[in-house]
């Protein structure tokens, strides 16, 4: 883009200047990458600290602007703009919260830290070497792990509802129930009498219990009548058992419904999810290629730790 002291000092320029020099960029991206070298020329200020975590050393490094914007080419023809920095400290990056880590791990090249910027200045001032936070009462652990845990879920719910609507989730869900230990017959599309599949432990289908099954991909709550239709085709038989699963939740009627009969089991969203967690490694590959997960391990610091 050449020397930029020589656009106007406002973004519009700086865009314009930047879809002419990169023309196949795609517009999503504009705005994000010529705000961060707009930032870098004239938002940033002398005495400004700067923040730079090192991959390859795993090290956090402070320094602090000394120097407003050049272009130099022949220093380094990779990275022509500039602007001098001070370094003054690099510290391990356990001496930090994970919260501030997780902040200055953002995917942009440049950006303002805000929620732990403190942190950071505190760490430049100290005379002496900061000591590490305990992981124990790193408040920001159990947070980001939540996140995690949080995003996950929703990923899973909102996977299932696109990927299986309609029919295929009762074939998703008679998969489930395989890999818990049963036999599965799924009804075929259509009318079926409230029962999408029917579940059992023996090969025939005739040892109890039997259980039914009525499944809901919709993402609304299921009422009352729906429920009460389903423990119709098992009430008064000890043998058999009703499942209700959705991937939304269950009005409270139909909550109160379910909780004095031993027979019936609602299975909202969010006991679904578990399910899938907890036996997504027996699933099939055909069903992991469309709800791809990875095992990770994430931090578990209790309120007792």
């Amino acid at each position: 883009m050449g020397d930029l002291n020589t656009l106007f000092p406002n973004r519009d320029s700086f865009k314009t200047k930047y879809i002419k020099t990169y023309p196949a960029e795609k517009p999503g991206a504009v705005p994000l990458n010529t705000g961060q070298i707009f930032r870098f020329i004239h938002e940033i200020q002398v005495n400004d600290i700067v923040i730079y975590p090192a991959k390859h050393t795993r090290s956090i490094h402070i320094g602090q602007v000394i120097g407003e914007y050049e272009y130099n080419p022949q220093l380094s023809s990779a990275y022509p703009h500039q602007r001098s920095v001070k370094w003054l400290r690099e510290l391990p990056r356990t001496h930090f919260s994970q919260g501030a880590l997780y902040e200055i791990g953002s995917a942009m090249s440049l950006f303002q830290v805000k929620s732990y910027a403190e942190e950071f200045i505190a760490a430049v001032e100290s005379k002496t070497a900061p000591q590490p936070i305990p992981v124990a009462k790193d408040e920001t652990v159990a947070v980001i792990a939540e996140e995690i845990e949080a995003t996950t879920r929703d990923f899973i719910l909102k996977s299932l509802a696109q990927e299986f609507k309609g029919h295929p989730f009762s074939h998703f869900i008679a998969h489930l129930l395989e890999t818990m230990g049963y036999r599965t017959r799924v009804s075929p599309p259509g009318p079926d009498g409230g029962i999408d599949i029917v579940a059992h432990k023996d090969e025939l289908g005739f040892e109890p219990p039997i259980i039914k099954v009525q499944v809901k991909s919709g993402e609304t709550n299921v009422g009352l009548p729906e429920v009460q239709a389903l423990y119709g085709a098992v009430e008064g038989n000890k043998q058999e058992y009703g499942l209700f699963i959705t991937l939304g939740d269950f009005t409270a009627p139909a909550l109160n419904f379910a909780r004095n009969r031993s027979n019936l089991r609602l299975i909202g969203g969010g006991d679904l999810v578990q399910l899938v967690i907890e036996h997504y490694e027996a699933f099939d590959s055909r069903y992991k290629g469309r709800l791809p997960l990875k095992r990770v391990y994430v931090p578990n610091v209790s309120e007792e730790d």
